[in-house]
């Protein structure tokens, strides 16, 4: 669904249990981006031009699309998952001249520390 203005971004974590009782939990961040609309077309009758009233036309108002990344994990790491996903949104929204594809390497390749420090 397509919206005239751009909402702000969201974030929420929803967990999905497989057959095995296992849970998967997807961080998911939502954007809006503006879109391109048609252009208006003039339309003329049985071929011939029509003396037209000058006259510009009318401009269809900016619109914008949600569009959404989506991380699926086992491990329950909301935040983690939250700076990531606004980390890629960063570079893309900025148009950073780095490699997403080095960024999403770099990031899955952290190590993330258990819960309650060393053992």
């Amino acid at each position: 669904q397509l919206f005239t203005e751009r909402n702000p971004p969201t974030f929420f974590v929803a967990v999905l249990t497989d057959i095995n009782s296992e849970r998967h939990y997807c961080a998911c961040f939502t954007f809006w981006e503006a879109v391109e609309s048609a252009q208006p077309q003039s339309h003329s009758r049985n071929g011939e031009e029509e003396e037209e009233e000058p006259s510009s036309p009318v401009q269809p108002a900016q619109l914008f699309a949600p569009k959404s990344l989506v991380l699926v994990s086992r491990l329950d790491h909301a935040e983690v998952f939250r700076n990531s996903l606004g980390l890629i949104y960063t570079i893309y929204v900025d148009g950073l001249s780095v490699s997403l594809e080095n960024v999403i390497g770099n990031l899955l390749t952290c190590t993330i520390p258990i819960t309650g420090g060393a053992q």
